[in-house]
């Protein structure tokens, strides 16, 4: 049995430079079905939805490590149904991701997507309204994870949440088992797992928000074995 008391920083294929296209659009492919169907973008959601609150737009989104812009059409087809006015921006440092992503939102007039280490884009135009990842974070060590805090915090206006995985046996038996089953892409069988071993407890969560300077935030545990870290500006 694995041992869940200390975070993995085994990397994860999909963090190489070397993988296949094809390979990465099939565990893109299969990334937005898990999303939509054990509540990812349901999540995601939620941290729009608190943030928000009253506001109805225009708005500005920005998602961090966005891989195939699920995440973004989820958003677009929330507001579409509420007529929110809405602006949709995807970074992510993988050109393989960012191409998918534009094949796979190429239908949405609202969101662009930039190939980018985010830390170094400079929003010339303005904030994002919100700034949010998904399943991101845990692809990071503690110190970037830091440096990401602080970057969230100083580039968003109204506020940044984090939408991530809970380090748990249950739910590195389940993705495990699931996968195995179900999954044609070796990239998920192998990352899904690993992701769960690199997640994090609420305890490691709230030392770190601490230590880049964070002390007003909220953190939600949902399921599947998710957490909903919302700091609001």
């Amino acid at each position: 049995m694995p041992d869940f008391s200390t975070r993995s920083y085994e990397k994860e294929l999909l963090d190489r430079t070397d993988i296949p296209f094809d390979d990465i659009k099939r565990n893109m492919q299969e990334l937005e079905v898990i999303n939509a169907r054990l509540g990812g973008h349901a999540i995601t959601i939620s941290g729009v939805k608190e943030i928000l609150q009253e506001t109805r737009g225009p708005l500005s989104i920005c998602e961090i490590g966005c891989g195939g812009g699920d995440n973004l059409k989820a958003i677009n087809d929330w507001c579409d149904k509420r007529k929110i006015a809405v602006k949709l921006t995807g970074i992510d440092i993988n050109s393989e991701c960012t191409g998918y992503a534009r094949e796979n939102c190429q239908a949405l007039k609202s969101v662009h997507f930039i190939t980018s280490d985010y830390l170094l884009v400079d929003f010339m135009n303005g904030k994002p309204d919100i700034i949010f990842s998904s399943l991101f974070c845990h692809h990071l060590n503690d110190q970037q994870f830091i440096a990401m805090l602080r970057w969230s915090k100083r580039n968003s206006g109204y506020g940044f949440f984090i939408n991530d995985l809970h380090r748990h046996p249950l739910a590195w038996y389940s993705i495990k088992l699931l996968s195995s089953l179900f999954s044609k892409s070796y990239l998920v069988k192998h990352d899904a797992p690993l992701s769960v071993k690199r997640g994090f407890k609420r305890k490691e969560l709230t030392a770190l928000l601490h230590q880049a300077g964070i002390h007003h935030y909220t953190i939600k545990w949902k399921w599947a074995f998710r957490w909903l870290i919302v700091i609001k500006n």
